[in-house]
């Protein structure tokens, strides 16, 4: 497997277990430090067992169907009449069958209600089934102080108290909650236009433009860039935004593998020889599209590789930092600040303020021509309903603490904070035993779960322990590849991290999850990381 050196440098297998890739700036002029990503091959017996776990499932929910058309066991989801079935069917069988006999097992995992600040603690309505989950009832107790490992608060801001709060507070007064108007028509206020020359400024860019809903940025500015006869090269692990949005523009899409830098240059090498089919014309444009974190795998794109492609072929690059933006780099500013990189070098900055900043909706930057573009060709600007005032406060009060203008140091010590926790989280993790992927800098730590009934074990069991998580399963994931998906925030103390940490431990020995075949307990000398850093040194 090829690395990503100027000389073709090689990843490295360790005894068929472990994927690193590390990318010195000895190697290659493109990183100015380190890049290490771990990707711990899946056991064998694991994967194994995982397949038989899932087949059982199968092969039991036929039999229960069966037991279901015989009126031997009630069905309590929709399915087809009988007197409709040579109609257009409404349900996909597959899914159906999926939800009702599979993810119906597991169900009490998600859509917990939650009844306070979703910050790094948080209370919980408790609930219980009577049918085996197919309804709830809520118990009226409150679990209180849940330690929060699911949110996306990368930098602490969703909160009910403090100076982003009692700004927000201030601006309802004045200009009320909604607004009930798009900007094209009255629904501009000085509030807009202050954000966008704010994001404009803080990304480094010449214009900005804001949006009231972050899946809808992708999904409704990627047909306003391209159309018929262009193409859009889209990585496989890509958000479903960014798949709908590419969908919708009618362009031809061809996916290349995750951040494989290899892959993505042979796509634009053959649509540059050959280009558009039948009529081998020129493609009018191509768009790479790209995330800046990638919030299922917790791996950050090789984005100077990225640029440098896009360069070498005359591509359009489109950066998705949703993630990303305010929770990496040493000023927050995302992965173009993380690598150190020009910002003109990304054509379309895209990213969202309901992460880092704790509140809603998306952001596009880049330069003027291109916003001036959008504010009339973007179906979310000419149809959507412009941003509430208060959310608009929120982001500006938070964005001004990350770059140090409410004159406090408080926005550089959460981005320290953040980097400190993420080092923390996953090296223990790491010494524990579990295999955790993604990028040592990233605050998205998955952990590998494998099995079907590990999914709700063990979110059932660090709930009992008082720590809330996120369990994610197939279709979301590869089937072979369950996991627990941890979102490490500026707002854990490290006592929080400590107790969330030995909950895990605890409950990985109880569900015998620690698979990793990698040297534990701190003993970096003679593992991979440490064997293919001396490599390449």
């Amino acid at each position: 497997i090829q690395g990503s050196g100027t000389e073709g440098s090689s990843h490295f297998l360790q005894e068929g277990q472990v994927l690193e890739w590390i990318h010195h700036a000895s190697c290659t002029s493109l990183y100015k430090k380190p890049f290490v990503e771990s990707f711990e091959e899946t056991p064998l017996l694991v994967a194994v067992l995982t397949y038989m776990g899932y087949g059982i499932l199968t092969i039991f929910g036929y039999l229960r169907d069966f037991l279901r058309d015989w009126k031997f066991e009630k069905c309590h989801l929709a399915r087809e009449r009988e007197e409709q079935k040579d109609f257009v069917p409404l349900y996909q069988d597959f899914e159906n069958f999926y939800t009702r006999n599979l993810y119906m097992r597991i169900r009490d995992n998600w859509n917990r209600p939650i009844c306070s600040v979703p910050g790094a603690k948080m209370d919980l309505l408790e609930r219980v089934t009577p049918d085996y989950n197919w309804t709830f009832e809520h118990t009226g107790n409150v679990l209180k102080d849940v330690i929060n490992m699911g949110s996306y608060n990368y930098l602490g801001f969703a909160e009910n108290t403090g100076t982003c709060a009692d700004a927000a507070s201030e601006c309802t007064v004045k200009y009320g909650v909604g607004v009930s108007s798009t900007r094209q028509e009255i629904g501009n206020l000085d509030k807009h236009e202050e954000l966008e020359i704010l994001v404009a400024r803080f990304l480094g860019v010449e214009s900005s433009m804001a949006f009231g809903m972050g899946f809808a940025t992708n999904s409704m500015n990627i047909p306003a860039l391209t159309g018929k006869g262009c193409l859009i090269l889209s990585d496989e692990l890509n958000h479903a935004s960014l798949v709908l949005g590419a969908r919708l523009s009618g362009s031809t899409i061809r996916v290349f593998k995750h951040n494989n830098m290899q892959s993505l240059e042979k796509l634009l090498r053959d649509a540059i020889v050959h280009g558009q089919p039948r009529t081998h014309r020129p493609w009018k444009k191509i768009l790479i599209l790209v995330e800046g974190i990638y919030s299922m795998e917790g791996s950050i794109v090789r984005l100077p590789e990225v640029i440098a492609l896009k360069k070498k072929y005359k591509a359009y690059l489109y950066l998705d930092e949703a993630h990303s933006i305010g929770a990496l780099g040493p000023r927050g500013r995302g992965v173009v600040d993380y690598f150190g990189l020009d910002p003109s070098d990304v054509d379309i900055m895209m990213g969202t303020f309901t992460k880092s900043f704790g509140a809603a909706g998306g952001y596009i930057g880049g330069k003027k021509e291109l916003i001036d573009y959008l504010r009339l060709h973007s179906h979310s600007t000419v149809y959507a309903t412009s941003m509430s005032p208060p959310i608009i406060q929120q982001i500006i009060t938070s964005m001004k603490c990350i770059m140090g203008e409410d004159g406090s140091t408080l926005g550089q010590e959460r981005l320290c904070q953040l980097s400190e926790n993420t080092t923390y989280f996953r090296r223990r993790l790491h010494e524990m035993g579990f295999i955790i992927y993604g990028n040592n800098d990233s605050p998205v730590v998955p952990l590998m779960l494998y099995m079907p009934a590990k999914i709700g074990a063990f979110g059932r069991e660090m709930l009992k322990r008082n720590i809330g998580t996120v369990v994610v399963g197939f279709p979301a994931t590869p089937i072979i590849e369950s996991r627990a998906r941890f979102c490490v925030s500026a707002a854990h103390t490290r006592e929080m991290l400590d107790k969330a940490l030995n909950a895990i431990s605890e409950v990985g020995d109880l569900l015998q999850l620690k698979y990793s075949r990698k040297n534990r307990h701190g003993n970096e000398g003679s593992d991979s990381f440490s064997f293919l850093e001396s490599h390449q040194d």
